[in-house]
């Protein structure tokens, strides 16, 4: 089967603005790819109605607005001026959605990435509820939009909150699935997930976005994970938006740091987008 293939522009950029799009976007284009995602770090990073023109004219689809939860960014355990400063940058991610098509907005989007915290059963199932209940209008504005919000589950180390999948799913009961859904990542799902494919056979339904890399950040196929039995699975469980290859630069001091990326991944940032996908390429093929 032919696998729809996006990237992120983290790969080279960040912030990404126009500018990083209007030189990245073309690339991609020429490489192969069928997709991209569009982080929005801040609100006014890019130009929603250029942006999706840009996509347009090189025939990119816009797979995901990616959320960035930096610190101050919360929806658990924090002041009310918080929650309401992270729910107006959500509903602007919407907007950014909409008007690009994307169909997802993406991310961890539950609280600021790298904040943890002990919490006694009770205590998580608190801080899910009152989750919730800050999401609420988010989801509704997305449902609103046509746009579906992508839970992405993190590794310990930069969350305590959502994990795995299990986690997650739980979390979202009652909520719909047309609004809300879980971001699958291969980095985060080697560290927490016992199985690759099992956590995809235990998302069936709720799949909403999908990001790949290798177990170091680097290249996807460039390490040991069990990218036969985690295609296949997606394959199985009827997903068919675009495998979207997620990684960054560690010459940009900002994201290097809040990655934990201290050296390089690849030979060349653009070797992990093309050779990553000359090999899901190949992966899906043989499925």
């Amino acid at each position: 089967m032919r696998l729809s293939v996006g990237a992120n522009p983290w790969i080279w950029h960040s912030p990404v603005n126009d500018a990083a799009l209007a030189e990245t976007l073309p690339r991609l284009a020429e490489w192969g790819f069928d997709a991209v995602e569009l982080p929005l770090e801040s609100a006014d990073d890019w130009n929603y109605a250029a942006t999706a023109e840009l996509l347009k004219r090189h025939e990119l689809q816009p797979a995901a607005v990616i959320a960035v939860m930096p610190p101050g960014r919360d929806l658990v355990r924090t002041e009310p001026a918080a929650v309401r400063g992270t729910q107006d940058y959500l509903l602007h991610c919407v907007d950014a959605a909409q008007l690009t098509g994307a169909p997802v907005v993406a991310g961890p989007i539950y609280s600021a990435v790298g904040r943890t915290w002990r919490m006694t059963p009770d205590e998580r199932e608190a801080a899910y509820a009152e989750w919730r209940e800050h999401l609420a209008p988010v989801v509704e504005q997305a449902l609103a939009a046509g746009v579906r919000l992508a839970v992405e589950p993190l590794n310990r180390y930069e969350t305590s909150l959502f994990n795995t999948v299990g986690q997650t799913l739980h979390a979202m009961e009652g909520m719909p699935p047309a609004g809300i859904g879980v971001a699958l990542d291969t980095y985060h799902q080697n560290i927490e997930e016992r199985s690759l494919p099992d956590a995809v056979r235990q998302a069936a339904g709720r799949i909403a976005h999908v990001q790949v890399c290798a177990n170091d950040r680097g290249t996807p196929g460039a390490d040991h994970l069990d990218w036969s039995g985690f295609l296949r699975a997606l394959r199985d469980a009827g997903h068919t938006g675009p495998l979207c290859i997620e990684s960054f630069t560690a010459h940009n001091d900002s994201i290097a740091v809040a990655a934990s990326v201290w050296r390089p991944l690849a030979e060349s940032q653009d070797e992990i987008a093309v050779a990553g996908l000359r090999f899901l390429r190949r992966a899906g093929a043989a499925l």
